[in-house]
């Protein structure tokens, strides 16, 4: 049935030449899976032909999706604006809220940018949660949003505020991690 239904939707959409809507999404909550849902739905638009454009905040470029998505480089781009240190909120911040305010300044043109169906801003939420961008930052970058690209917002701590500009809400919880027992990241696993 399901099958049936992206047929005779995909036939609409010739014989019409409708233009499919795009949604914001959002991955949210204090669990592991977001940034991983999000490549995920690259990857399965790369399946359909579609362009996406991952610009990573807070996050370096030593990661096993960059090393992936390099097979996927005609369809996915990703682009990362992070320093090779944590953020520790406290610490002098400079170098962050620089990094912070390019990435920013990238989702702001790819979301005008006909080249990308999918622009995916991950941990934009994070650097929210860490006062590095501004929720009226969030909302004029939903606001810029071409209306048939799909926007995807990943990160922790998405405000109530922002839940009206949001068309779907997926909410990570954590229930048992062993990161508690201190066990560290591990390559091609968390990173």
């Amino acid at each position: 049935m399901y099958g049936a239904c992206l047929r005779h939707y995909d036939a609409y959409i010739k014989k019409e030449g409708a233009i499919m809507k795009g949604f914001v999404q959002c991955y949210t909550g204090n669990g592991k899976g977001k940034t991983t849902a999000a490549i995920g739905l690259a990857i399965r638009a790369a399946g359909w032909g579609k362009h996406s454009i991952i610009i990573q905040f807070l996050k370096g470029k030593r990661s096993g999706e960059h090393i992936a998505l390099k097979r996927f480089n005609d369809l996915i781009r990703i682009e990362s604006y992070g320093s090779k240190h944590f953020y520790i909120p406290g610490n002098d911040d400079t170098e962050h809220k620089t990094l912070v305010d390019k990435a920013y300044k990238r989702c702001m043109e790819v979301c005008g940018d006909s080249s990308y169906d999918i622009i995916i801003a991950d941990e934009i939420l994070t650097a929210l949660h860490f006062k590095l961008i501004t929720i009226n930052d969030i909302i004029a970058l939903i606001a810029s949003k071409r209306n048939e690209a799909e926007l995807i917002l990943t990160g922790r701590g998405l405000p109530k505020k922002l839940h009206a500009y949001c068309d779907l809400i997926t909410e990570m919880k954590e229930i048992k991690h062993y990161y508690y027992n201190s066990i560290r990241s591990r390559k091609g696993i968390e990173f």
